[in-house]
């Protein structure tokens, strides 16, 4: 975690044009970041692995345009990428899940393929949204507070606040009960270094048989318990 944490501090934290506190990057090594304009709020987690990066990539065609800010609390899963020429911005607490795309462009003209990136319009995404594995949210979307996108699904029109939505294109199939409570990520936070100290703890549980000796064995005879 420390190698980690290095690594996040001097090679991927200098890539942003803001990074709160309390972040948590696994395998930092993984984050491709692409342009100027990128701001992330505090406690925001992004985890990575060797086959699936994070990219976030910011490509104007006009200038002052392009931008991804990425709100408080988030969690970002392998796979994501976010790719913007207009605005996209995700708000605090919002949970993006494994392979999930989000643009603002189309990235190429309908009729001019080669000079034009095609159509821009911001997106938004509202507070304590959930978008399931391999969710694609296309330029001009916004998408209300607390709201869940079904995996698979391709959102290509406004959500509103408190739905379940799912479907290519992805529509309304519920309504959540607004009278039930919600716990946010960020109550997961309300203590960092209670939380810090048992995220240790774990991992050295998790690492305890890790030695050279297991790594040799394991590489030349593997066990199922391996």
């Amino acid at each position: 975690m420390k190698l980690q944490a290095l690594y996040a501090h001097y090679y991927v934290r200098p890539r942003f044009d803001f990074l709160g506190k309390g972040y948590l990057f696994i395998h930092p090594w993984n984050i491709k970041v692409f342009g100027a304009g990128i701001t992330i709020g505090d406690y925001v987690n992004i985890l990575t692995t060797s086959d699936n990066k994070v990219r976030l990539t910011v490509w104007p065609q006009e200038k002052g345009k392009g931008k991804i800010a990425i709100g408080k609390y988030c969690l970002i899963c392998p796979g994501v990428r976010i790719s913007s020429a207009d605005a996209i911005t995700i708000a605090d607490n919002c949970m993006l899940a494994g392979s999930v795309f989000i643009t603002d462009c189309d990235w190429h003209g309908t009729y001019d393929r080669l000079t034009t990136i095609g159509r821009t319009a911001p997106v938004h995404i509202g507070e304590n949204v959930w978008l399931g594995d391999r969710v694609t949210v296309c330029k001009g979307v916004t998408i209300g507070e607390n709201s869940i996108i079904g995996t698979g699904s391709v959102v290509v029109r406004n959500i509103p606040p408190n739905v379940i939505a799912a479907g290519n294109p992805a529509q309304v199939v519920k309504h959540l009960d607004t009278t039930q409570p919600l716990v946010k990520r960020e109550a997961w936070f309300a203590d960092p270094e209670k939380l810090n100290n048992e995220i240790d703890m774990l991992d050295r549980q998790n690492l305890s048989g890790n030695t050279l000796l297991h790594w040799i064995r394991a590489t030349i005879r593997p066990r199922t318990s391996d």
